[in-house]
């Protein structure tokens, strides 16, 4: 049986303004080894490595080393991120289709990113901190739930589901008044921010600014004074600076 070779393409991971040729010490992705260099036109250039024309699965090994090429490149260039898995068929066609073609909207978004990072902040309540919190704050779940504690469990099925349903819309309205606290301390060094879906009940923030690079001592230290003073409420993750995926991310459609 004869096996047909994969068609080789180039695989895109970011746009930069650079004119001169440039290498990069991180690998292809795909687990190959390939060289990851710059295809230039005029003033633009796009990152690439060789690449079979596949469709990469989402993996932590394919992910991984997508982010490994942007923070490098990131190091010498503002980049505009394209979206994980874009594969061309060949230079001609990254030149024509994307640097050429859309020169303009590559510029202007250039420009929105020169001279400015993304970072990162998720903030996390201290369970045992916020549920003693709200059953101080509302006597009637309180009361609820002691209730439920002098009573056979077989017994309190339907109290039970009020009780998560009543601690639930507490932990909603704590937390429009907690992510709220914590904006009003970091929005002043963002120019701009973008909050994403909280991920599990006891997540109170999952934010990305978008700030000038001379400003983020600025909100480190905001957030190191934040940890000193409601620490014992909350966990801080705070990750940066890191490609603007939240501020920008190119899509290309090569038809």
């Amino acid at each position: 049986m004869t096996v047909t070779p994969e068609l080789e393409g180039k695989y895109l991971y970011a746009v930069v303004r650079a004119s001169d040729s440039r290498g990069f010490e991180a690998k292809g992705i795909g687990g190959r080894g390939d060289p990851v260099y710059t295809i230039s036109d005029g003033h633009l250039a796009a990152v690439v490595s060789d690449s079979p024309q596949t469709e990469y699965d989402n993996s932590r090994r394919n992910m991984m080393a997508h982010q490994l090429v942007l923070e490098e490149v990131m190091q010498s260039f503002n980049l505009l991120p394209v979206r994980f898995g874009t594969i061309a068929t060949d230079t001609a066609m990254i030149t024509e289709k994307l640097l050429k073609a859309r020169r303009n909207e590559l510029d202007h978004l250039l420009e929105q990113m020169r001279g400015r990072v993304e970072l990162g902040l998720k903030a996390t309540w201290r369970e045992e901190v916020v549920f003693r919190e709200i059953l101080d704050e509302n006597p009637a779940i309180r009361k609820l739930r002691d209730g439920i504690a002098r009573r056979p469990v077989n017994s309190t099925h339907f109290d039970r589901i009020q009780l998560g349903e009543r601690i639930a819309k507490a932990m909603d309205a704590k937390r429009m008044v907690d992510e709220q606290l914590i904006l009003d301390r970091l929005k002043p060094f963002a120019h701009k921010t973008k909050l994403n879906k909280p991920i599990g009940d006891q997540m109170v923030i999952n934010a990305a600014f978008l700030l000038e690079q001379e400003v983020e001592p600025g909100l480190d230290a905001a957030i190191r004074q934040m940890d000193a003073e409601i620490g014992e409420r909350f966990r801080f993750k705070y990750v940066g600076p890191v490609p603007p995926y939240n501020f920008v991310n190119i899509v290309v459609s090569w038809n």
